[in-house]
């Protein structure tokens, strides 16, 4: 590959690297789980949008893809250690088939100058989270009804999703500020 200078193969290594970090710190938010009947609450989609507002949307959503494959692929990466493509059609379906889009947008969100603002980065934030939970709510509505969805798969997140909208931004603006995450 000629046309790849060794500053482009660094930078490309790089970030195949911070690719797979995400996708571990992924798995590793998914074991910090309170849980709760349908849809366990976890720390997952705090590290989804991290991702794409870190490393931009597509290598976000690249992310997330690797997660989710090795995630059906059956190793132990969701919530509680479990994994498997069963998990794929569950009740927490919709919610693991948001995260790629989810961490897209996070990161064409986290490129747009007023999310630089505290508070305009953690309402662009909580838009991306409610993707999440409007998919995963609609998905799970499918098998347990729309009230009982709302119930058991939104409202209780409404509070989580703020603080760890919070939390992306935070994490977002102290990674931009080392030299592996600095925007160019």
């Amino acid at each position: 590959m000629a046309f790849l200078t060794n500053a482009k193969w660094q930078t490309l290594i790089r970030r195949l690297f911070a690719v797979a970090g995400f996708a571990g710190l992924m798995a590793l938010c998914a074991q910090v789980a309170v849980p709760m009947v349908p849809v366990p609450m976890t720390l997952q989609t705090f590290a989804v949008l991290l991702a794409g507002a870190v490393l931009g949307g597509g290598w976000g959503a690249v992310a997330v893809l690797i997660y989710l494959a090795l995630a059906a692929l059956g190793l132990p990466v969701l919530s509680d250690g479990a994994g498997g493509w069963q998990r794929f059609a569950g009740p927490t379906a919709g919610y693991l088939i948001a995260f790629p889009t989810a961490a897209f947008v996070a990161g064409s969100l986290a490129r747009r100058p007023m999310f630089a603002a505290p508070a305009a980065g953690v309402a662009l934030m909580i838009g991306a989270h409610l993707l999440i939970l409007g998919l995963g709510t609609g998905w799970l509505a499918t098998r347990i009804g729309v009230s009982a969805a709302i119930a058991a798969g939104l409202t209780p997140f409404l509070v989580g999703a703020v603080v760890k909208s919070i939390a992306v931004v935070a994490g977002a603006a102290v990674l931009h500020r080392t030299s592996w995450f600095r925007r160019g």
